[in-house]
């Protein structure tokens, strides 16, 4: 093997907002009032021969598809980077300011704040990317995969009653059992450098929803990259989250000190900031138990690809639609009390008339946006949305690969993309999602189908 067949750099750049601006992850008001640790946008640059590829990670909850687009347009613009070569991925924090252009709002101050947020956004990730090209040198690159247990969760679970629920509360008596299986592999990809930091992304599954409150953080993978760097000296680290759909940092039976550093918030769940840093302690132990011992490997070629799929819409019956245009109204009224339903139960409710009230008028169908880079027999897959962890699990699975890192909110925040038993259980993923039934087993069938045309080409 060629010592340093590739090279690699490493740019970031913090994007901390004013305050009080929107923070979204809720389905209440929220603005912020202090900062607990630095939002950040990081990227990591990988060059084969003359082929270039941006992977950009950014300290927020999601962007808008318009947002997206305009980063991939300007780095492309900027740097020449082929924007099919630039994968854009949000972290998904939910203590992380509001991320939407043209939000529908009568505090036209609250817009504009959002709006000169996003510009500043949109620009750091340029600076971020011409640091990262600058940054190149000689490379190595090798891969581990590692455990962080005990910290993710499957949210759904059967319910006494028959019922399905989301995050139905701590120490509940009426919980059966979670559906599904949780994903506890941390996947770390490792370039070791000539003359400069080594550069680490690790690959990790569940939702940052840890923090709560209104103080601004990054939670759990803003803490990772802060450990990591910590534990192995001269190291940068970028964080990628995976397939948490229906994951969290939940433990709905706590023993012993689960529970410390906790607090029981407004819809159910358990959070707390001290609880985000256990977290990233664990996940970093995950890298560590990995990080001397990676397989290096060549990387012959750097390919990637880009394309869209149309995936069908999940519209209501014109029955539906009464009971859900009220139910809308009352949320936006800001008269949630006067819905007939409490904590997350409410939170799903309301999702639910929203996406109902939404697609009314259609589109039949979505045209998604899936992202694959692959480095050698290593692949990123990037997914659109927020898949439920079987399909990160069934992508990493893809004949022809190494390591295959499935990646969610990559160049789109479509919502959420349960898997079809889902849809006849109900809950909150389900019941909010715009896609009908069948669109997370086609996301793993197209995931599969781009992945063996990259070894092809």
């Amino acid at each position: 093997m060629d010592k340093f067949n590739l090279q690699a750099g490493f740019g970031r750049v913090t994007i901390n907002p004013h305050m009080g601006i929107d923070i979204v992850g809720y389905y209440k008001e929220r603005k912020a009032e202090g900062i607990l640790d630095n939002l950040e946008v990081n990227i990591l640059a990988v060059k084969k021969a003359e082929k270039r590829v941006l992977f950009v990670a950014i300290d927020l909850c999601h962007l808008s598809k318009e947002v997206f687009d305009r980063i991939k347009i300007e780095i492309s613009n900027k740097t020449g980077v082929d924007i099919n070569a630039i994968f854009v991925h949000t972290t998904h924090t939910h203590t992380g300011p509001g991320n939407e252009l043209g939000k529908v709002d009568e505090d036209r101050d609250a817009i504009k704040m959002v709006d000169d947020y996003m510009e500043m956004v949109i620009k750091s990730s340029v600076d971020g990317a011409i640091f990262a090209l600058a940054d190149l040198k000689p490379a190595k690159m090798g891969y581990g995969v590692g455990q962080a247990p005990k910290i993710a969760f499957i949210r759904r679970f059967r319910m006494k009653d028959g019922s399905v629920k989301t995050n139905p509360g701590v120490n509940n008596p009426d919980i059966v059992e979670p559906i599904g299986q949780v994903d506890e592999r941390v996947s770390v990809v490792r370039f070791d450098r000539e003359g400069g930091k080594t550069l680490v992304l690790v690959n990790f599954a569940d939702h940052p929803d840890t923090v709560g409150g209104n103080l601004i953080s990054g939670d759990w993978p803003t803490l990772t990259r802060h450990f990591v760097e910590k534990a192995i000296d001269n190291t940068e680290c970028i964080v990628f989250n995976g397939a948490q759909g229906d994951v969290n940092h939940v433990n709905v039976h706590p023993q012993g000190g689960d529970f410390n550093d906790m607090f029981n918030d407004f819809d159910g769940c358990s959070r707390g900031y001290g609880h985000a840093r256990h977290m990233a302690r664990v996940i970093t132990g995950g890298v560590l138990q990995v990080y001397d011992k990676v397989k290096y490997i060549d990387v012959d070629d750097i390919k990637y690809e880009q394309r869209y799929v149309d995936i069908a819409s999940n519209k209501a019956t014109k029955e539906q639609l009464e009971l859900a245009h009220k139910y809308n109204d009352l949320h936006l009224q800001g008269k949630d009390n006067e819905i007939p339903f409490k904590a997350m139960e409410l939170t799903t409710v309301v999702a639910e008339a929203a996406r109902m009230v939404r697609l009314e008028n259609g589109p039949d169908a979505f045209p998604m946006l899936f992202s694959a880079v692959s480095l050698g027999g290593v692949a990123l897959f990037g997914i659109p949305g927020e898949p439920f962890n079987w399909v990160g699990r069934e992508i990493k699975k893809t004949d022809g690969y190494e390591l295959v890192i499935p990646c969610c909110l990559v160049n789109g925040a479509e919502g959420y993309f349960p898997t079809k038993d889902a849809y006849e259980e109900g809950g909150y993923e389900a019941r909010s999602s715009s896609f009908k039934a069948g669109v997370a087993e086609k996301i793993v069938d197209t995931a599969k189908v781009i992945l063996t045309d990259l070894i092809k080409a």
